[in-house]
């Protein structure tokens, strides 16, 4: 993780999460030796500056002095604007209640923040205080030019946290095993290519973790078949994931993709549990 989370930046503002918020930002800085930026949209006057200062005092913070930046205007802009100027790597934020439903999802302003941000994001669920342990960690090792950074981030944090399983999870292409099965294969045949299939993918993976550092870490690589982010929140919520790794999507969409929601959209919909998307700087 070189060169990773040099700075972390916290969209922060005065809601009853923003304790929890911070504490768990400044952990993390105290843990990566890391920056803590706070950057707060909206009004900025005495009353707001000694919500902020009170904010901090609450908090330990274990010898981290935090910039404070205040902005107004659009949030997505304003957000965007500091982590191109602050060369911010990490950017948390808190993942929102859905009005009348149980589940936690991605509010439009934190989507469009993923999707034009240059840098990684952690969506938290429920901002607690207490510090939750991270027991099971699934990263999502298809659909981003990413792939080996997200399973980087995933051995990285395992380690940091003490994880007890990193279970990386793979798409499984049917398309090739659909076609063979259309030129009237036998059964036998069916089954030896599927099995040849799943074992290429999972070459494909080892390959990956056989140039990341990943020592005293279980690891389990599961194929998943069917649609890719759908399975992929399933998976996770399956295996009790404490945190799912991603790579970022492409900035680009096609058309298509504009028509269809993207896999990841279902995830940023029905957020399983803290969400980490990685898009490594390239300044």
């Amino acid at each position: 993780m070189s060169g990773y989370f040099k700075k972390i930046g916290l969209a922060i503002g005065f809601s009853p999460t923003s304790k929890a918020l911070l504490k768990e930002a400044s952990r993390l800085a105290n843990l990566l030796n890391a920056q803590l930026v706070l950057v707060h949209v909206g009004v900025h006057g005495s009353q707001e500056e000694l919500k902020m200062s009170e904010l901090i005092q609450s908090v330990p913070m274990c010898g981290l002095t935090p910039l404070v930046l205040w902005r107004e205007g659009d949030p997505v802009k304003e957000i965007l604007k500091i982590c191109n100027t602050e060369s911010i790597d990490l950017l948390i934020a808190g993942a929102l209640k859905q009005e009348n439903l149980l589940q936690n999802y991605i509010g439009t302003v934190a989507r469009k923040i993923m999707r034009k941000a240059n840098c990684s994001i952690l969506m938290i669920q429920n901002p607690n205080e207490q510090k939750a342990p991270v027991n099971n960690i699934v990263v999502n090792a298809e659909d981003s030019p990413y792939i080996e950074d997200a399973i980087k981030a995933a051995c990285y944090f395992g380690k940091m946290e003490n994880a007890q399983w990193i279970h990386i999870a793979r798409e499984l292409k049917l398309l090739g095993l659909a076609l063979s099965a259309n030129e009237q294969c036998t059964e036998g045949e069916y089954h030896e290519s599927m099995q040849g299939m799943v074992r290429e993918e999972i070459d494909e993976v080892e390959k990956i973790l056989s140039r990341i550092p990943h020592d005293n870490l279980k690891v389990n690589i599961k194929m998943l078949s069917g649609k890719s982010g759908y399975e992929l929140a399933r998976f996770a919520e399956r295996k009790k994931a404490d945190l799912l790794v991603v790579g970022a999507p492409a900035r680009r969409f096609s058309f298509l993709d504009r028509v269809f929601p993207h896999d990841l959209e279902y995830i940023f919909a029905n957020l399983p549990c803290h969400l980490l998307v990685i898009n490594p700087r390239t300044t």
